[in-house]
């Protein structure tokens, strides 16, 4: 394996993306948000990537401190890979990146992949803008189920399915909704308003959301 390229620049920019500016390197700190991940969960949430080029850029995330590689305790008995204390302060990068690229996404394309999950970032985005506080967000979508951590400090930023321990606030949304939302063409407190977006729960969350 070729030794990796760096910039060779004296600026923290490019220091940056010496670690993190390969292509898929930031979509594998998106898909690890979500917690520990086997290599196999990884590949089938990163359509496209290649086995090759996947196994080399989370060596590379292990080798920088980004990313840590463990093995489970039977009867689970697999790698996981997960982020380090560094490769979670990607976080507030990734969002950043989301904002910026909103205007980017336009239709669906029919060639286009979806995860439910991806809209984690976005939806997170909104919820903070909307002043909704801290808690656990379950959101339903034609695609699946995941829930956010909003406010998390440290840990998964979000996961697939309900939230294992309930949650504070539930959102059902439609795809269109959603890829409004994602795009910022409507807040999460507009599309609540407009009846596009159904809040469940009792927690301060859902009320906040409601009442926004």
């Amino acid at each position: 394996m070729s030794p990796r390229r760096s910039y060779d620049q004296y600026c923290s920019a490019a220091r940056a993306l010496d670690l993190v500016g390969d292509r898929w390197t930031l979509l594998v700190v998106r898909e690890l948000l979500a917690g520990p991940r086997r290599y196999t969960d990884l590949h089938a949430d990163l359509p496209g990537v290649s086995t090759d080029v996947l196994a080399s850029r989370l060596k590379d995330m292990e080798q920088s401190g980004l990313a840590t590689r463990r093995r489970l305790p039977p009867p689970g008995a697999a790698s996981v890979y997960e982020l380090s204390e560094r490769g979670r302060e990607l976080l507030p990068v990734l969002q950043a990146l989301s904002t910026w690229g909103a205007a980017e996404l336009g239709e669906r394309r029919p060639t286009d992949a979806v995860r439910a999950h991806w809209f984690a970032l976005p939806l997170l985005r909104s919820l903070r803008e909307a002043g909704a506080g801290e808690g656990i967000v379950e959101v339903g979508l034609e695609e699946g189920e995941f829930h956010l951590r909003v406010g998390a400090q440290e840990g998964p930023v979000y996961g697939d399915g309900p939230a294992p321990a309930g949650a504070d606030a539930r959102l059902v949304m439609d795809a269109a909704a959603c890829e409004a939302v994602a795009r910022g063409e409507s807040s999460l407190p507009e599309a609540v308003r407009a009846g596009r977006v159904t809040v469940t729960g009792e927690g301060t969350l859902a009320k906040a959301l409601r009442e926004a």
